[in-house]
């Protein structure tokens, strides 16, 4: 495992900062090797991280899970209060939004784990945005299984 960033994190100024975290998760086979990736922005758009990471085998909802975890870790590390999360995975968005139940056993703890997250911000939303909005998430993604590398811990 690697422990770079594609971009330097945010100054440490100002904590009510607003980060977008645009996630996807990838799996080649279902469930087959899997990664993440996140990109991390400022409301303007500004490139503020990009992360990755390798899961081995597991599938793409879970991928997906882990992208939106791995995000909202790094935002609280960051010093964030407030999170726009935009994903590709209308599965994941409507389960946070808790519009799907969760059923499957896999998906309950990192459900839960997600919510758990989500608590600590002051304010956070889920967007369910197309694929073609989200494409830096999916290359980082596609990065983590091309090198089966990944940048955070």
């Amino acid at each position: 495992m690697t422990s770079r960033r594609e971009a330097t994190p945010p100054e440490g100024g100002d904590a009510a900062a607003i980060l977008h975290l645009h996630i996807d998760g990838a799996s080649r086979g279902n469930p087959g090797e899997a990664g993440f990736g996140v990109h991390v922005t400022r409301p303007d758009g500004s490139e503020v991280a990009g992360l990755y990471g390798y899961l081995g085998r597991a599938t793409n909802n879970v991928a997906e899970y882990e992208a939106l975890l791995h995000a909202l870790r790094y935002a609280l590390d960051q010093g964030a209060r407030r999170v726009r999360i935009f994903s590709d995975s209308e599965l994941v968005v409507r389960q946070m939004e808790g519009r799907y139940r969760v059923k499957h056993p896999d998906m309950i703890p990192l459900h839960s784990e997600a919510r758990s997250l989500l608590a600590r911000f002051e304010e956070a939303r889920i967007t369910h945005v197309p694929r073609e909005q989200n494409r830096e998430a999916d290359r980082l993604a596609n990065r983590a299984l091309d090198e089966r590398a990944s940048n955070v811990p």
